[in-house]
């Protein structure tokens, strides 16, 4: 199947959404109430079954229903099946889709963690609100990190370095540049408002591998991926750095492959205009950069709004399907908000377009997508067609099945707080204080000849691979006693487990600065 139904045009004739175009981006726009989300949740379903993967922002909480088929018991359910009649969707069945649940504070789903090397002082600033003196230190901090090997994984790492530089300020800024200590402790105190909305639970490890994301079913189904953002709406800048990052992220990631057969994953980001909202202008051109550049990369990133002059006219001009729904004239801005929606579509000489968005019904849009050639098609007024899984939410007993057998339970459950910058600096701080003891005691040229108290990054990484190689010996020596088999090599196990200890310790810094600089060329 090469394209996606999405409902009946006034014209007698099927409104498609052609696969190979669907990295060309999208738009779902309408009045509260007037069905967006379950125009949503059927393209989803539609996208998954294809093979694509999704993710998708469940703000309201209700899209969870996607894990579940639906039911000839739901209360809408002749409503469904009535619509799927006059559609002719001969094959309408309820079923199910793979559906993997996400959350950033770990509540409703898998945890979602990134690093605060791999989030970078330029995302971070725009979270912090931070002005250009205050990212200015940031981006010090980072730098300082960097060439002293400091890796920078959670709040608490951030928060120590900073202490740091408020303490070494005059230090520092003999090297970087001017540090002042009332910049510092803007960041500080602006980070601890941060940790108090609950922003500290995604920054640490195990973070997310953005291949997860990516994943089909052994019926080779896309996984819909749903992010859990009911909590996460309460801190909207949170909320719209989140997805800026998994955008970077993405775009990163993934290798250049033009206008595939269909998408590697779609994107829909609900309530769109936080994104926007407050964000200065240098930004709102880089986030239609990412946009734009993304499309190669086979991402297509649907953007869900209530008012389509919420989407900046830059961004906007770049998506290519579009599903309005209806739109009510209540003050003046919903009326210059009718009039730019109509204007964006392809002229139907039967149609008022300006006037059918004031009078469509619940479960009617005007539509308008992107054919085989890329020009977009001729806006019809559409019966959208109904989804295949529930309306309305899961309760707490059927998200805990779900959650359970999902392919990465156990992967992201649990927080690993391995060695960091926070850790580091303490032990400097204590290794100063006994140092500086022993030198009152013993002399300083007596206390110059003893080996360095806090070993380097390769001595710590070879000593635990050496470690973990003793211990896999250990290991099948009493598997030999007790009978047990085991699967691994203990010696390879030690070998890579050392190499893997180097190689996470070092290229830490070395390779969140390089991904740094790519998304800073981005977000600059």
């Amino acid at each position: 199947m090469s394209d996606i139904f999405l409902g009946l045009g006034g014209n007698g004739e099927n409104q498609n959404l052609a696969l190979s175009r669907a990295n060309r981006h999208g738009l779902i726009a309408g009045a509260t109430g007037t069905g967006k989300t379950v125009t949503l949740q059927g393209i989803a379903e539609s996208f998954s079954a294809n093979g694509v993967p999704v993710f998708v922002a469940d703000v309201k909480g209700d899209l969870s229903g996607i894990a579940m088929p639906g039911s000839p018991t739901f209360k809408h359910a002749d409503k469904l099946e009535g619509r799927a009649k006059e559609l002719g969707m001969d094959d309408y069945a309820y079923s199910d889709n793979p559906v993997v649940f996400w959350d950033l504070f770990g509540e409703q789903g898998h945890p979602i963690r990134t690093t605060i090397t791999e989030m970078g002082p330029l995302l971070l600033a725009r979270l912090l609100d931070l002005n250009d003196t205050q990212e200015g230190v940031l981006q010090i901090v980072f730098k300082h990190a960097d060439e002293n090997g400091l890796l920078l994984l959670d709040f608490g790492d951030l928060q120590s370095l900073l202490q740091f530089a408020h303490e070494n300020a005059s230090e520092l800024s003999g090297v970087y540049g001017n540090v002042s200590k009332q910049s510092v402790g803007a960041i500080q105190r602006q980070l601890l408002s941060f940790e108090a909305q609950g922003a500290d639970h995604f920054f640490g490890e195990p973070a997310l591998e953005i291949d997860d994301f990516l994943k089909v079913d052994e019926n080779g189904r896309g996984h819909v991926n749903v992010l859990a953002a009911d909590t996460l709406m309460r801190s909207p800048k949170l909320y719209a750095t989140f997805l800026l990052w998994l955008l970077a992220e993405l775009f990163e990631t993934l290798p250049e492959v033009g206008d595939p057969d269909k998408p590697k994953l779609v994107f829909f980001f609900d309530e769109a205009h936080l994104l926007f909202d407050d964000a200065p202008k240098a930004l709102q051109e880089k986030i239609e950069q990412v946009v734009r550049l993304i499309r190669s990369k086979g991402v297509g990133v649907f953007f869900v709004t209530q008012n389509p002059i919420d989407i900046p006219e830059e961004v906007a001009g770049q998506l290519g399907n579009r599903v309005q729904h209806a739109l009510r004239a209540f003050t003046k801005r919903d009326q210059r908000a009718i009039k730019a929606a109509a204007e964006t579509f392809r002229i139907n000489d039967d149609l008022d377009t300006e006037e059918v968005i004031t009078e469509l019904k619940v479960g009617e849009a005007l539509v308008s997508t992107l054919d085989e050639d890329g020009a977009p098609t001729i806006v019809q007024r559409t019966l959208i067609k109904p989804p295949r899984s529930r309306l309305g939410p899961l309760n707490k007993k059927e998200r805990a099945i779900i959650q359970s057998i999902s392919p990465f339970d156990g992967k992201y459950d649990e927080v690993v707080d391995r060695e960091s910058a926070e850790e580091i600096l303490a032990q400097k701080a204590q290794d100063a204080v006994e140092t500086a003891e022993e030198v009152a005691e013993q002399g300083e040229e007596e206390v110059r000849k003893r080996p360095r108290k806090t070993k380097s990054m390769w001595e710590k990484a070879i000593s635990r691979g050496t470690k973990v190689a003793a211990g896999g010996m250990a290991g099948a020596a009493a598997a030999a006693v007790l009978g047990k088999k085991s699967r691994s090599n203990p010696m390879a196990s030690g070998i890579t487990s050392a190499a893997g200890s180097i190689a996470t310790d070092l290229a830490g810094p070395i390779a969140g600065r390089f991904v740094r600089n790519l998304i800073g060329g981005l977000m600059r």
